[in-house]
Order: C-alpha cells, then structure tokens, then sequence
C-alpha cells in the first residue's frame, strides 16, 4: 500500500542511538540457527538458486510474495497487509519471532523485506546477515539443499503507514529542502553519482548506496564509525530525519537499513524517482 500524504514534519533527533543488534554475524548465526525463535529466511526472486544450496535452516521467501510487480504505474510497491500477513506467515514468522534475513544475489533482496517488515512493526524483531550468503560460502560454511518443514506462523500486522511517504509528502520535502529552512528533513537519493546529475529530486543530496558496503563481492557493510562519516561528509546529520529514495524503492531499502543502524530517524520514499518522474514533476540538474 503505497501512502500519499502532504508535507509531514518529524521531530528531529538531537542524538542518534545505534542499534547494532539489527546486524548479525555469520559466526552469530552459525550458533544461533536453530534457536526455536529464530526464523532465517532466504529472499529470492525464484526457488532454483534456493534449490542449489542455501544457508542450513533457512526458508525460502519469494520477493514476489511481499512486492508488487506494479500499482498505479510504479514498481516494488507494498501489498495489502492482510496479504503480507500472509506471506509471512506461510515462511513460519510469528509475532515472538526473531527474523533473520539475507538475499539472493543482491542484499536488496534482503532489505526490501527488512523494510516491509518494518513498516508491518516488527522491525525491532528483525536483522540482516551482514555479508549475507556470500560472506556464508566464503567462509567455507556448509550449505544445505533440502527444504525444512515449516509450520505456519501467526503474526500480528502493525501498520506504521509513517515509514512510507507518497508523492504529495515527498513534493513537501522537496519544497522544504530546496528553501533550505534548518532543521528540515534531508531527502537522500541513493543513486549512482551520473544517475543524480542527470536528475533528481530538487533539493536532495546523493549518496550511493554501494558506498557502504565493503565491495559487491562481499556486500557486508562498513564499521559504523566509517558509515557515520560518509554521511556526516554529505550534511545527512543525526539531528536530522531523512528520507530515502531511488528508482523504484529497493536501492533506497539498503539506505533505509543502514540509517536504522545508525539510529537514524528515516522514512523512506516508495514510489522514488519514477514515480516522481511519472507525475511530471519538476526535476533538478
């Protein structure tokens, strides 16, 4: 459900709390795995890759079963709720689970779910492989090929509609930053470098979102400290709320992420630039 509002103001942060416990490690997950609790999931586009061998324990979840193809026109947006109850709930995740997540190759698949899940409320009950299946089999981890039985789950849906902003928002922000006036919202555009000169949204800055990863073969982020500085560099600051946007809402996912590491007060824009575009607004060079 994509949520177009009007301008929206958050309470800026004066201190940005990190919240690490959103980041686990292979050697974690090696000796948590089988926790009754823990609910590891394997995020893919099809079951083939999944099928050739994936992280011991882990149930496949299709990226079609929580994203829509398309609606009204924009890519990647959020299902009904009842029907991401549903999703969920059919891969084991209860209300009292603790949800691990990685992807298939690209952590975008990872944090496009983190943020479905955060927008469903259970955030704070979900984290990301850091590395994910790459860093798993670079490691010299066993992989496994059967598929576990999964008992079904029974969650909760606790719609945040806040962490979703829509158009009508996303024009605010960009009124506001473009003025310049303190204490607004940044609006962050995670595209590549060429793709933010060739166009963006008026007043927002630019950070890639691949600049905070250690590289594309192992895509595990960067330590904090050094995370922190890159946006620090381009005035994205902890005292400030920000919002994330891409082409069509899952590079700005892996921003999204990151920034709740941090502690960051964020939202993130779904339908991105190409909705942006699609609605003929105005677009800065």
């Amino acid at each position: 459900m994509r949520i177009l509002s009007t301008l929206i103001c958050f309470a800026a942060l004066a201190t940005a709390a990190p919240r690490p416990e959103l980041l686990v490690s292979t050697d974690w997950l090696a000796l948590h795995g089988t926790d009754p609790k823990v609910v590891l999931l394997h995020v893919g586009r099809a079951k083939g890759p999944y099928d050739e061998g994936h992280i011991p324990g882990a149930r496949f979840l299709s990226f079609g079963a929580f994203t829509l193809a398309m609606k009204d026109g924009v890519s990647n947006e959020l299902p009904a709720d009842a029907d991401l109850k549903k999703a969920f709930e059919a891969v084991g995740v209860s209300d009292d689970s603790k949800v691990i997540l990685y992807g298939e190759g690209s952590v975008l698949l990872a944090t496009r779910a983190f943020f479905t899940l955060d927008y469903l409320g259970h955030g704070s009950s979900a984290a990301l492989l850091d590395g994910g299946l790459e860093k798993w089999k670079a490691e010299g981890k066993n992989l496994a090929k059967d598929t576990p039985v999964v008992t079904a789950g029974n969650f909760t849906p606790r719609p945040r509609p806040e962490l979703v902003v829509g158009f009508d928002g996303a024009r605010g922000l960009s009124a506001a930053a473009s003025a310049g006036g303190k204490g607004a919202t940044s609006l962050l555009d995670v595209r590549s470098g060429d793709e933010f000169k060739a166009g963006h949204i008026p007043g927002a800055l630019n950070l890639p979102w691949g600049d905070s990863q250690v590289g594309k073969a192992t895509p595990a982020l960067l330590p904090q400290a050094e995370l922190q500085k890159l946006y620090d560099k381009i005035g994205v600051s902890p005292d400030k709320p920000v919002v994330t946007y891409c082409n069509s809402g899952m590079q700005a996912s892996q921003s999204y992420f990151t920034l709740k590491l941090l502690g960051y007060d964020v939202r993130m824009y779904d339908g991105s630039f190409s909705e942006w575009t699609a609605k003929g607004a105005t677009v800065q060079k």
